[in-house]
């Protein structure tokens, strides 16, 4: 009874599928959050009579063959990469990112982080971090006496100071991308790293080779669409209880052989 295990492989990709749109709907407020989406591919197939097979003496071919499948797997959990909406927060350090680009990052371990959370802080050095206090790469350190902050599109940051009516220019944020950013393996926190699959990352100052731009003053929001996370909801329960119905009915089928007398 092999309706069994293929039902329940079926069972099983709905609960994953179930899983990725929770994780989305966790993070509808998550800044700079793009959702994700489960795909699935065939199982094998097993062959009890190849396609193309001579049938009979006088050279008959199967036209089709008989190929039992069994079931489904999961074959990936992809990124679906979409610019989410900007929100006006005001905040001197409140960085959205108009296009693909990353901002980059040093975790203590030295290794280079990638995130599009423009959420930054100001440590007690000066330096500006992320809300995890990560610094932001290239270091920009914020002099103590600076009244406020300018940054333009191009990342130049300036700072404004008492008794002086010109900016100074303190450093310039670059943006980060990659070949195939679904490739990028996510940490947590906002937070994303290279792979293999991602390709080597491409820097440059935003605006420059389509990274992209930034907007001091907003925040980038989650690209999370509630109502089509909810429709792929239902979609996936009722796949589920359709795998559930097809279990039972096989154990039904069992039964009845069992009590055959």
């Amino acid at each position: 009874m092999r309706a069994l295990d293929i039902a329940a492989t079926g069972m099983s990709a709905q609960q994953m599928r179930v899983e990725t749109i929770s994780n989305n709907l966790a993070n509808m407020s998550t800044t700079g959050y793009n959702a994700r989406r489960a795909e699935f591919a065939d199982l094998h197939y097993q062959q009890f009579a190849h396609a193309g097979t001579v049938s009979a003496a006088d050279g008959t071919v199967l036209p089709t063959g008989v190929q039992l499948g069994l079931g489904v797997r999961p074959s990936a959990v992809t990124v679906l990469l979409a610019q989410g909406a900007l929100s006006e927060t005001g905040g001197d350090l409140d960085l959205a990112i108009e296009g693909p680009g990353y901002l980059e990052v040093t975790l203590p371990s030295g290794q280079a982080a990638f995130t599009r959370d423009g959420g930054l802080k100001r440590s007690a050095e000066g330096a500006i971090v992320t809300s995890d206090g990560f610094p932001v790469m290239p270091e920009i350190v914020i002099p103590s006496d600076a009244r406020s902050l300018s940054i333009n599109a191009a990342g130049e940051v300036y700072a404004y100071f008492d008794g002086t009516p010109e900016a100074q220019l303190l450093g310039q944020f670059t943006l980060t991308s990659f070949t195939n950013a679904k490739g990028l393996e996510a940490l947590g926190g906002n937070l994303f790293a290279e792979t293999a699959a991602s390709g080597a990352p491409i820097t440059g100052a935003p605006g420059e080779d389509g990274l992209g731009t930034l907007r001091q003053g907003y925040l980038e929001d989650s690209s999370v669409d509630a109502v089509r996370e909810v429709t792929e909801l239902i979609e996936a329960q009722r796949g589920y209880e359709m795998n559930a119905k097809v279990i039972s009915a096989a154990d039904q089928m069992m039964a009845a052989t069992t009590q055959v007398r």
